[in-house]
């Protein structure tokens, strides 16, 4: 219906121009800015755009107002037009034009909201990508949610959409990692050391890991724990330096173990982590058109390039052994080490040369959708993609908060290295995937977030998931009492008699169906799935009231078919709002 007037009101600024009522050489409006208005005393719709045109053409905003309302092609879903205030223009629409939208829906099903704005543009979305050194958390498991709508939402709207896990499988933390796994492993091997490394990974799930390593080599990676920690710094506990002490401790298992043998161990590690979060987010029904490796990077050589690219533009220097990024003439608030002085290119070294492969790649536009501990990463970012002559416009970084899990009234700590931490698994597994995918996206990504458990499994109004998954199942009870009373519904006949359909609920669940498309895009175009979230829970909220109120199956067949015909076109939105959530829309509860 937006787009309708849109439509119409740039046919009428076409026809004043080519009638000789603008001047030939003014450059109209690409976009027609309509809205709805908060007051529908004022009409259901209006339209700033002889506001924005006054200065630009040379006239008073009202008169032009006036012109362009005169010229507005005929339609029959306007009933009246008026210019308010300075020049707005106003609509107000006819009762069939909302009973249309059931007939849309009907027709359109599942594609009922979806658009073309995006063009087919390819836009790559690269969520989640935790490091592959423990299981995810229930923080990761708000980036996983949010990343998936954003993506759905796109591609709602005519995006083609690249989904992406960055897999971070060559740095320092995976190291810790297998060498944590080496040392359980030891243990294993009945070797007993005073503690493990107050740096190391500490979860259950390593001593699972140690005890496949165990099944697959016997003793045959074994070597005495004396001969292990002999001179190396000591650990924190000891009053040393724990970074020092791991760091040694990972020189000494790559020495003793040798670089085949400590490469088994390593991709072990990787794998086995790895394959369970691909499991835990194809569950969660996140799933990824690509798993990109970071040491991929390495081996094919695109951070040497990166590098090399970077210098031939001027932007390295050397300093101390090390090599530098000038990142502040970028507005960065220091230069950053894109080589160190013992040779080892920096994690953001390969996180330049990844962003210069994505540009490769030809996506018209690249998200990423980090922690929100990542926000001074993102102006480094983009200041090297400029200074390797890349567009740093294409690059979206959207930044969302960590959940805070509370059960009982009580915070749940999460940390991968003690091992102490609450799994995505154990959320889903405990308030279910749907309303786990639903509270995720509740909030702006940006804002914090604390995940009430209790109110996530409650079978009440109050919860927004069930509330609106209640009301699609409403409507399937409907059709089945329908069916078990004997009657028959027609939908042509429903269609023929939508003008039936003057109570005040039902021309408020058709003013909200009529909402939906609008809803869509703006939530995908501004990367808000929360905006999709809070209009299901308003039109399950108006379903309700409309079913507390009145009765579908009445006797008069005109009537009932028409309600019959509003009600399964609500189904519809529901279903599809939910489906692009990530949540189902279940027939029965």
């Amino acid at each position: 219906m937006k787009h309708h007037l849109e439509h119409l009101l740039s046919s009428a600024l076409i026809g004043l121009q080519q009638g000789g009522g603008l001047a030939a050489d003014i450059e109209l409006p690409s976009h027609i800015p309509v809205e709805r208005t908060r007051d529908r005393s004022h009409g259901e719709f209006a339209s700033n755009v002889a506001l924005t045109l006054a200065k630009t053409v040379r006239r008073k905003p009202r008169e032009l107002a006036e012109h362009i309302a005169a010229a507005l092609p005929a339609s029959d879903k306007i009933a009246k037009v008026e210019v308010a205030g300075p020049g707005f223009i106003n609509f107000y629409m006819t009762p069939a034009a909302f009973q249309g939208v059931i007939t849309d829906i009907m027709a359109q099903g599942p594609h009922y909201g979806r658009s073309t704005v995006g063009g087919g543009r390819l836009v790559q979305v690269e969520f989640v990508s935790a490091n592959p050194t423990g299981p995810l958390h229930v923080g990761h498991g708000r980036g996983a949610a949010y990343g998936a709508a954003v993506a759905d939402l796109l591609e709602a709207v005519g995006y083609k959409a690249h989904r992406e896990y960055y897999v971070n499988d060559a740095g320092r933390q995976m190291d810790i990692l297998a060498t944590s796994v080496w040392l359980r492993y030891l243990e294993l091997c009945d070797e007993a050391f005073a503690f493990f490394p107050s740096n190391g990974y500490k979860g259950e799930y390593v001593r699972d890991i140690a005890a496949d390593l165990r099944g697959q080599h016997g003793n045959a990676l074994h070597h005495p724990i004396a001969q292990v920690m002999q001179d190396l710094p000591p650990d924190e506990p000891a009053g040393g330096d724990k970074e020092a002490h791991i760091d040694a401790l990972i020189a000494r298992a790559k020495q003793l173990l040798g670089a085949a043998a400590y490469r088994q161990v390593f991709d072990l590690g990787l794998n086995d982590i790895l394959e369970d979060i691909r499991e835990d987010l194809r569950e969660f029904g996140v799933i990824y058109e690509e798993w990109f490796s970071e040491r991929s990077l390495f081996e094919s050589g695109a951070v040497d390039r990166a590098v090399a690219r970077l210098q031939a533009s001027g932007h390295l220097y050397e300093k101390d052994g090390a090599l530098w990024f000038r990142s502040t003439d970028y507005g960065d608030e220091k230069d950053r080490v894109i080589v160190r002085e013992n040779g080892q290119k920096t994690y953001f070294a390969a996180d330049i040369a990844y962003h210069m492969d994505k540009m490769e790649r030809g996506f018209d536009r690249v998200i990423d959708v980090w922690g929100a501990d990542h926000h001074g990463y993102v102006p480094r970012v983009k200041a090297a993609l400029a200074a390797v002559g890349d567009d740093p416009s294409r690059l979206d970084v959207l930044l969302v908060q960590f959940a805070t899990l509370y059960r009982g009234g009580e915070k749940a700590q999460m940390s991968t290295r003690s091992g102490e931490f609450v799994t995505l698994r154990e959320l889903r597994h405990e308030v279910g995937d749907d309303a786990a995918r639903f509270f995720y996206v509740l909030r702006k990504c940006e804002q914090h977030m604390d995940f009430d458990l209790d109110l996530a499994k409650s079978q009440s109004s109050d919860n927004p998931v069930y509330y609106i998954q209640y009301a699609h199942a409403r409507v399937c009870s409907v059709m089945r009492q329908l069916q078990e009373k004997g009657l028959h519904w027609d939908e042509a006949r429903g269609r023929a008699n939508l003008h039936l359909l003057t109570e005040t609920h039902e021309q408020a669940l058709m003013l909200g169906l009529s909402r939906y498309p609008e809803i869509v895009e703006m939530a995908a175009l501004n990367h808000e799935p929360h905006q999709l979230a809070h209009f299901l829970r308003d039109l399950a909220n108006d379903f309700h009231t409309y079913y507390n109120a009145h009765i579908f199956i009445v006797d008069d067949s005109l009537l009932r078919d028409a309600r019959l015909n509003l009600i399964i076109a609500t189904r519809h939105v529901l279903r599809n709002g939910l489906t692009l959530l990530g949540v189902s829309a279940p027939e029965a509860m």
